[in-house]
């Protein structure tokens, strides 16, 4: 291809959220035209609000428009400024293995004949442990040096391959006996094209869904042994090595092989398919709980069970054979026939299987070789797949299940699943995901008990249309899971899960922007989770009337840190999004209705007295010209206000950096002076700052807390989308979220300085403003 005097040039940049691999935009940059001109068509974009405000840098195109062509995606997380490096990106611990490519990576090795050894998971003890050394010197090998003839798979994968090693993980392997009895979804996980014979180069791979979407985890097969025998999860089969692998791979996904103690069934389960999670309570069980057992078994759903733990001993076995504080997984559920001569029917029963895979089973009712067995027709063993061996598994009548067990879990592999009343399939729910970040200082407000900051946190408008069909009360089913983030892995950092949970209000104008704390105090919660639970996903299922409804999601105690996604499925279709409004002055007929708004009062004798104070001072400094400079401005400012008794709280003066600012919110012609008109119009402003700070600052402290920064903005005439308030927040508030009474000025005076350039461009009040680079440059430093 040739060119004239137009040249074309395509740059392509990367950037990412920290929520999984980076994005890719692409910006193509145009030199010269036909004529002899030149364009470059880049830009970008600020998302705030429910609209994007666009700024542009450069010229536009042929016909002086200017069409932005970078969007920045508006993130309910922590926002990011465009074209900085994020920090984020380079903390996640999992970016770099995302990034890693199966294809690419076998090529190269087939190429120059080596075996891969992975750079992300090292063949080391840090990978195995992060809190300590390793209890005894293991030596990683690889499968053909454990064995002559490895297979990946060996005459298919089923339950009874799993044993477990030296790791107190029997809640993944619960799951992953539960995952082997849907070879579909198994597959998925576990993709079966993989052997040691041909295109062997140690290289496997397999499929989780990582926190909204699915990932491929790339490992070598080196695994940690001891005296030559595997150390952690294996196979019965001796020579089968695919559960050694997924353990492997799943414990790269964590961090670490330690990173694998303890958790929930569900967790797993989730991770293999996508699923929803369900926790029952047998104590309090529903009682329709076989119904929804049965169904979630026939729709192929994970099911793992367990006994609370004793505090006193681990893993304590009962004398009915059961093993406390242990994770099974359920691997059937059904009615079975039984006939006698006395009595016909059929019986709720359910099968369980002990991840140890060996004696520990049930022993009572229906257990191995029981004589209740003796009543079942040899066909219906058969079909039942009934064996008496050491193996780990075992029948329960449902009766017994739920007097002996005490927690059940439930992953529907969809939505479709969860509603017990429709078979098949033939209701299909719509799901919605919303991504988001708890940030201590902005909108990590905690829980209901803390009302102060509780309002705080993000809030999601769901409206509900329409009943669900053949609902006799005309209710709408929603479901809410709230999933954090990345809590196991982050273990060697001495993080640990959160207590999460959720709260759900009734709104009554739908068109509601974000909520205060007056809202929480006067209206009572319609639903909220089962519980705050310091579990890695708390979920729950609601009968609501149609309406628009808010969801609060938060930690149990304010001020902690934590990435999350919450999951929001109804029966029938939705609207959702986050509860946020568009940055920007508000108007004068509306900012009257803010709650919270100062007018600005008549002035006290003792303003007064400032004011013409100031006014002699004003002449005194100024001059014949009338006019002072940011240096004569602080003196005069700070003269009246660190006066004794001028302000009721603490306060030293306007630093320099704060009266550059106030003359440069009235220099339009870049002198660097104020005149007297607009040193009243200043003045009139640092009154109602004054007066709106006063009562924000409750203990006189010359203190706001950050929390309440969105309020006293309010007040003061200015709205915030969540992406300028985190913002702002970050640059005007300390590390213990205190904004002292100069920075709020700054803040304020920045906000109106901005705001007002940015209008002046905006004729249109399109929220998309041209800037060329210098007049973008002067307008973001001269500020």
């Amino acid at each position: 291809m040739s060119y004239t005097t137009r040249t074309t040039r395509t740059v392509r940049t990367f950037y990412s959220d920290g929520r999984g691999p980076p994005k890719v935009e692409t910006k193509t940059y145009t030199y010269g035209d036909d004529s002899g001109g030149s364009s470059v068509n880049g830009g970008f974009n600020i998302g705030g609000g429910g609209r994007r405000f666009q700024i542009r840098v450069g010229g536009g195109g042929q016909d002086g428009s200017d069409q932005p062509n970078y969007s920045a995606p508006a993130f309910s997380q922590r926002p990011q400024v465009i074209g900085r490096a994020s920090r984020k990106e380079k903390k996640d611990p999992f970016s770099g293995v995302i990034n890693q490519s199966y294809d690419e990576i076998k090529r190269r090795c087939q190429e120059e004949g080596c075996l891969f050894e992975d750079p992300e998971f090292e063949a080391e003890d840090s990978s195995i442990f992060f809190s300590r050394a390793p209890p005894r010197p293991f030596e990683w090998k690889r499968p053909h040096e454990i064995c002559d003839n490895p297979v990946f798979i060996a005459d298919g994968a089923s339950r009874f391959d799993v044993q477990q090693g030296e790791l107190g993980d029997c809640w993944l392997l619960a799951a992953i006996a539960s995952l082997t009895v849907n070879q579909r979804l198994f597959a998925k996980v576990v993709p079966p094209d993989q052997s040691f014979e041909d295109g062997y180069c140690g290289l496997f791979r397999f499929h989780f869904w990582r926190q909204g979407e699915w990932v491929e985890v790339v490992v070598d097969d080196r695994l940690p042994t001891y005296y030559g025998q595997l150390t952690f999860m294996h196979s019965v089969d001796k020579n089968e090595f695919w559960s050694a692998l997924l353990e492997k791979a799943y414990a790269k996904l964590e961090g670490s092989y330690e990173s694998l103690k303890g958790g929930s069934t569900c967790e797993a389960m989730v991770d293999f398919t996508g699923g929803v999670s369900e926790f029952f309570d047998l104590r309090k069980a529903p009682p329709n709980l076989f119904s929804i057992m049965l169904k979630a078994s026939q729709r192929g759903s994970l099911m793992g069970c367990s006994i609370d733990a004793d505090p006193n001993q681990l893993e304590a076995r009962l004398s009915n054979g059961l093993v406390m504080g242990h994770a099974y997984s359920i691997t059937s559920v059904l009615l079975m026939d039984i006939e006698t001569p006395s009595m016909s029917g059929k019986i709720p029963m359910v099968r369980v299987r002990n991840p140890w895979g060996n004696e520990a089973e049930w022993k009572g009712r229906w257990s191995d070789q029981s004589r209740e067995w003796s009543l079942i027709p040899d066909s219906q063993k058969e079909s039942m797949g009934l064996t008496f061996d050491d193996d780990g598994e075992f029948w329960m009548s449902f009766d017994d299940f739920s007097k002996n067990f005490e927690k059940l879990e439930i992953c529907n592999l969809g939505p479709d699943s969860l509603e017990e009343d429709e078979l098949d399939g033939k209701k299909r729910w719509e799901g919605h995901t919303e991504n988001g970040e708890w940030i201590p200082r902005v909108n990590a407000g905690g829980c209901r008990n803390y009302l102060d900051t509780f309002w705080t946190n993000p809030q999601y408008r769901v409206t509900l249309t329409d009943p669900d069909d053949d609902d006799d009360d005309d209710l709408c089913t929603m479901l809410v899971g709230v999933l954090q983030k990345d809590r196991r892995k982050k273990r060697k950092e001495g993080l640990d899960m959160l207590t999460i949970g959720y709260v759900i209000y009734k709104l009554g104008d739908e068109n509601h922007g974000p909520l205060d704390v007056k809202f929480f105090k006067y209206n009572a919660s319609c639903a909220k989770s089962p519980s705050f639970i310091n579990l890695r996903e708390v979920c729950g299922r609601h009968k609501l009337s149609p309406g628009t409804y808010v969801i609060i999601p938060s930690t149990f105690e304010p001020h902690q840190n934590g990435d999350y996604l919450l999951r929001i499925f109804t029966e029938k279709a939705n609207e959702t999004n986050e509860l946020d409004e568009e940055t920007g002055i508000i108007e004068e007929q509306e900012v009257k209705k803010v709650p919270g708004y100062r007018e600005i009062p008549p002035p006290t004798d003792e303003e007064q007295e400032q004011e013409q104070a100031l006014k002699a001072s004003f002449r005194r400094v100024a001059g014949d010209d009338m006019e002072i400079d940011a240096y004569e401005l602080r003196d005069i400012l700070n003269a009246v206000f660190t006066k004794e008794g001028s302000v009721e709280f603490v306060f030293d003066g306007f630093s320099l950096d704060t009266t550059r600012s106030m003359v440069a919110m009235h220099d339009g012609d870049l002198s660097g002076k104020l005149g007297f008109d607009e040193f009243k119009v200043l003045w009139a402003d640092l009154r109602r700052w004054k007066g709106v700070f006063k009562e924000y600052d409750r203990d006189r402290s010359g203190n706001l807390s950050s929390y309440e920064l969105r309020s006293a903005l309010h007040a003061s005439g200015f709205r915030l989308s969540n992406r300028t308030f985190s913002a702002l927040v970050m640059r005007y508030s300390s590390k213990n979220g205190n904004i002292e009474f100069g920075d709020f000025i700054l803040c304020a005076i920045r906000m109106k300085t901005m705001l007002a350039s940015f209008r002046n461009i905006d004729v249109d009040n399109s929220g998309h403003a041209a800037f060329d680079v210098d007049t973008f440059i002067q307008t973001v430093m001269y500020s």
